[in-house]
């Protein structure tokens, strides 16, 4: 086995291990009382399906994360999708995606080819299915707070007690 082979063999161990150890260390948000996610989907199945390909077409995880599960590749400091819903109404949301300048409806620190693109060229039919959708993914009450403040940290840059 040559040296550049058995770098990357042990590269590759050490990252699957890191992986296991993330996983396995890191404590679950969990509700205390009822053992489950603070995240979920008040849309309906078909909704939830449609939606899951255009998320996928727009490549909305390049800088997202989505049920808590962030793209491997992600160094984009946008904010988690959970729990939009709790933030956002659908009327709002549908007039977000279909602005020319969705920087004027939300500001954000976010270098420019980090920013939210516009979704005005995009159906109607499909701006209102990401409406419905991301209007639809709800936290529960214990844990909006927390929604709340890390949406701030991510559009600022700051912690919610710093000025």
């Amino acid at each position: 086995m040559k040296t550049g082979e058995k770098a990357l063999g042990v590269l590759i161990v050490l990252l699957l291990c890191v992986g296991v150890g993330r996983v396995l260390l890191a404590p679950a948000e969990k509700d205390k009382e009822s053992g489950s996610i603070p995240f979920y989907s008040s849309a309906s199945a078909e909704v939830q399906n449609r939606a899951a390909v255009l998320y996928k077409d727009l490549k909305c995880r390049d800088c997202h994360r989505l049920w808590g599960v962030n793209n491997i590749m992600q160094f984009v400091p946008s904010p988690s999708l959970d729990g939009v819903g709790s933030l956002r109404d659908e009327a709002w949301l549908y007039e977000y995606f279909s602005s020319e300048n969705p920087q004027e409806m939300l500001p954000t620190r976010l270098k420019k080819e980090f920013k939210m693109p516009s979704y005005a060229t995009l159906s109607e039919k499909d701006r209102r299915l990401m409406a419905a959708y991301f209007s639809s993914l709800k936290v529960k009450d214990w844990y909006l707070d927390e929604v709340k403040r890390m949406e701030q940290e991510k559009l600022t840059g700051k912690k919610a007690n710093e000025s």
